[in-house]
């Protein structure tokens, strides 16, 4: 069985610009069982990258409500993004969502690719290019 909580005290946060656009992005879609999923994978110029797409609840998944929004995070996931908001940036450079992870020591200039301490150390240049 799935468990979903309304928690004030979130593995994740979503400012208000984040909340606004995946209700936009879910009204689209047109279907309750949706939520914004977010998780970490390997890959990236600082080895782990951040992923965001509308799916399902999944057995073993975290989930909470947050602004009206549900959040799902797998387990694995949840580990690296602990504590981290999700905002929307809308500016001249460009619009998307960002992470803003307190865990990470390094991050990419690209802004989806970051590193942890439990991964390797200290914070140093991407290597990206940006």
């Amino acid at each position: 069985m799935i468990e979903e909580t309304e928690t004030q005290t979130a593995l994740v946060s979503l400012s208000d610009a984040a909340a606004e656009k995946v209700r936009e992005l879910l009204d689209q879609e047109g279907s309750p069982e949706l939520g914004l999923r977010v998780f970490v994978a390997g890959g990236g110029c600082s080895g782990l990258q951040y992923g965001m797409t509308l799916d399902e609840a999944q057995e073993g998944d975290e989930v909470v409500t947050l602004k009206g929004v549900r959040v799902l995070i797998d387990e694995m996931s949840a580990q690296y993004i602990m504590g981290s908001e999700i905002d929307y940036v809308d500016s001249l450079m460009g619009a998307g969502f960002t992470v803003n992870n307190p865990m990470a020591v390094s991050t990419c200039g690209c802004g989806h690719s970051f590193k942890t301490a439990n991964d390797g150390g200290q914070a140093r240049s991407c290597g990206c290019g940006h």
